[in-house]
């Protein structure tokens, strides 16, 4: 009915098309939708702005660095930006690379340009076997323990503290007392390997024990040969540091320094070997600069051997890889020093 008068009165007579809203529409066919809302709009409480009490002044930039882009304003350097508005300045997270390129103060190269090597001499010889003296000169080992770093020790930490939580403080003395015995006995083994095939395999069945470290590194000692020393002890004459060699021999045609390493979990990659890859360096480089030692080493191997026997990692370092963690070395062993 209301379109049927709209249409009549804008055909017919335009000009009543004013009253048409002011009188009918208004009063008779909407009465309650002015007063609704006229209560809407004056009856009810001022909403409060949430943003009213923030730091504007403080924040301005940031507000105009994203209203003032048409499209995403997330670009890496306004984010940089951003952060460095909100939390301050960035803290030097990188510090650990900065350290990689720090050159040692004391700087000695890892093959010794002043040793003269004989000629190679195919006469089998019995492996050299030095004892390790007490000096006053700190260990490889030593150096390395008290330089390691924060998040090292943390990890070291934890896993010692949940160790004992599981084992309690007699228990993990136990545990660690086992470890260092199964060391002592697959080194004890493997030598016995190179001086006596024969004996070994006889010790081999007879110990337990070891029988699965044995048996992981049975692929590896099938690419060794020529073993030029065993548990040998060794010593910088230039950087007065010693340290005890668990072989020297060639792997797969390299003479290389050979660190055996036991573990129950698997490390794949050398970086898992955490610090022993300086070890190796340390010894490479001590090997080179002993009188006792008339031969010169550039190359390392470490061997992960595992108690259930799974086949063992052998992570082989060339020249290059043991001149960049012979620079790290010297690094820490330059810490140590300042330490002592």
């Amino acid at each position: 009915l209301v379109r049927m008068k709209f249409l009549q009165l804008l055909f017919r007579k335009p000009g009543k098309l004013e009253m048409l809203f002011q009188i009918p529409f208004c009063q008779k066919q909407f009465p309650y939708v002015c007063l609704a809302t006229s209560t809407c709009l004056y009856s009810k409480k001022k909403k409060v702005n949430s943003y009213e009490h923030v730091d504007q002044e403080k924040y301005k930039n940031l507000v105009y660095s994203v209203t003032s882009y048409k499209t995403s304003a997330q670009t890496p350097d306004t984010i940089l930006e951003e952060d460095n508005l909100l939390y301050g300045p960035p803290d030097n997270h990188r510090s650990s690379v900065k350290a990689e390129t720090k050159i040692p103060k004391n700087w000695v190269p890892l093959i010794n340009p002043n040793k003269r090597t004989p000629l190679p001499n195919s006469d089998s010889k019995v492996p050299m076997k030095i004892a390790l003296q007490k000096t006053k000169m700190p260990s490889v080992t030593r150096i390395l323990q008290q330089t390691i770093s924060p998040q090292q020790a943390f990890y070291l930490e934890r896993w010692k503290q949940k160790m004992i939580l599981e084992l309690g403080k007699d228990g993990f003395a136990q545990y660690t007392k086992n470890l260092f015995l199964q060391g002592e006995l697959f080194h004890a083994a493997l030598e016995s390997i190179f001086l006596s095939e024969e004996m070994a395999t006889k010790e081999q069945r007879e110990d337990v024990a070891i029988s699965g470290y044995l048996s992981s590194v049975q692929h590896v000692l099938k690419d060794i040969s020529e073993v030029k020393a065993l548990e040998s002890a060794v010593q910088h004459e230039t950087l007065r540091y010693l340290g005890l060699v668990d072989c020297v021999a060639k792997y797969r045609g390299q003479l290389c320094v050979i660190d055996w390493k036991t573990s129950e979990k698997p490390k794949p990659y050398l970086k898992n070997t955490f610090d022993n890859p300086l070890q190796v360096a340390a010894y490479i480089g001590a090997i080179n600069h002993d009188a006792n030692y008339d031969f010169q080493v550039s190359c390392g191997l470490i061997v992960v051997a595992y108690k259930n026997g799974s086949p063992a990692h052998p992570h082989f370092m060339d020249p290059n890889l043991c001149s960049q963690y012979w620079k790290k070395w010297l690094l820490r062993l330059e810490e140590y020093m300042d330490r002592n």
